[in-house]
């Protein structure tokens, strides 16, 4: 914290940097000045905190320099320190937001007091001013993320409040930006968007409707610089895929849906690729993930996409880690749910197979019976609510005896849909 005495005579500065608890109250730089023109000059090269400031000065007096002050809404605190008792003083002090009067000569009680009760002010002043800056910050981050997010899936948007967050051109590159499933994406662009602003390199968004993802817009031919600081300051792997060239910010929504359809073919860039041994903890996280979303239509391609594996590499790599096929490993998830179901509830066998992503009942129903080596129906019959039998442990051996590890008709493929 600084401190400025502004005091055309060098006694009294002299008295008031002796008389001062600074180290104390954590005042680590004092500077002075004669009279308010060189007050002004420190003022704006070291915006000192706190001003200790005399009323009659040469040049610029101590009620100018705080109507100067006053103009720019200056935060620091400043104290008057005047030989003269005077009421319009200290009024004129009042109404231009002075913190305190001080009468000369100056008493070192009194005198750090005040000033203990300054920086205290100044200090919870400066938490509030901070508090206040980061929730607009977070306010103007979340509007422009979500302004990006309806122009890219087509919702009405205004172009105008869109073209404010980046700079000037003629046209801009799209990028999308894909980061590996278990990192935030928003710390990651959050910086990138601070970097790519004050470069005047274009702006990076946080996409609402995606997981882990993020959009890029540059310039024309600006993107290797961006490209380039990512990999520099990224610590995580991250994959980028180029959309169509935008020579209009209206061509956005169609400009993304290209970038995703060139992530979704695996046409990308990928800058820090996983190391391989992440594979086995990569491993427990398709475990953790099918576990998690096995009611849902899955594909290979996604959890490729996901998890920062190629097809191949998951179905080889999870055979070895798990001893089971995944596509098998999913099955028995889903009969296992479906087991539950029939046993515990009245829910109809076709809302079943749907909620466990099968559109077609008698596809479940026929791999049902393979599995658990009888129908949805009898399975129900015997082990449903209103049938239990000591014989559930006959039909729980079967299930066992019927699970088939090869790879199944589906081989390696991760399917709801039949």
């Amino acid at each position: 914290m600084k401190a400025l005495i502004v005091d055309d005579e060098f006694n009294v500065r002299d008295v008031i940097r002796y008389l001062g608890q600074w180290d104390q109250l954590g005042v680590t730089e004092i500077w002075e000045a004669d009279n308010g023109e060189e007050a002004q000059t420190i003022i704006e090269r070291e915006r000192p905190e706190i001003i200790f400031a005399d009323i009659k000065m040469p040049k610029v007096t101590g009620i100018q320099l705080l109507e100067w002050l006053n103009q720019q809404a200056y935060p620091g605190k400043v104290i008057i320190v005047s030989g003269y008792d005077d009421y319009s003083y200290m009024r004129k002090a009042i109404q231009c937001s002075s913190y305190d009067y001080l009468l000369k000569p100056v008493e070192e009680d009194v005198l750090n007091t005040v000033l203990e009760g300054a920086i205290s002010a100044w200090n919870s002043e400066e938490a509030e001013r901070r508090s206040d800056s980061v929730v607009a910050q977070e306010a103007e981050r979340l509007h422009r993320n979500r302004l990006i997010t309806a122009a890219c899936e087509g919702d009405p948007w205004n172009e105008e409040d869109l073209a404010r967050y980046l700079p000037k051109a003629d046209a801009y590159d799209l990028t999308l930006l894909y980061f590996y499933h278990t990192h935030s994406a928003d710390t990651y662009i959050n910086r990138l968007a601070e970097e790519m602003t004050a470069q005047e390199w274009g702006n990076a968004f946080v996409l609402q409707n995606e997981d882990c993802t993020g959009l890029l817009i540059s310039p024309r031919g600006s993107k290797f610089p961006v490209e380039q600081w990512i990999s520099n300051h990224f610590d995580i792997p991250v994959r980028l895929a180029g959309g169509d060239p935008l020579t209009s910010l209206n061509d956005l929504p169609n400009a993304y849906q290209s970038a995703k359809k060139a992530m979704e073919l695996q046409n990308f860039r990928t800058i820090h690729r996983l190391s391989d041994l992440d594979d086995a903890r990569r491993m427990n996280d398709i475990v953790t993930y099918l576990e998690e979303h096995y009611t849902e239509e899955l594909s290979l391609d996604k959890l490729a996409n996901r998890f920062f594996l190629s097809r191949e590499h998951i179905c080889r790599r999870f055979k070895q880690e798990q001893g089971i096929n995944l596509s098998n490993y999913l099955i028995q998830l889903r009969i296992e749910q479906a087991r539950r179901w029939l046993s515990q509830t009245e829910e109809r066998m076709y809302s079943i197979a749907v909620n466990l992503g099968y559109q077609n009942e008698k596809y479940f129903s026929k791999l049902f019976k393979k599995e658990v080596g009888m129908t949805p129906a009898q399975y129900r019959s015997l082990y449903g609510k209103q049938n239990k039998k000591k014989g559930g442990e006959i039909g729980e051996q079967s299930y066992e005896n019927n699970v088939d590890s090869s790879d199944g008709p589906i081989a390696c493929g991760v399917r709801g849909k039949e």
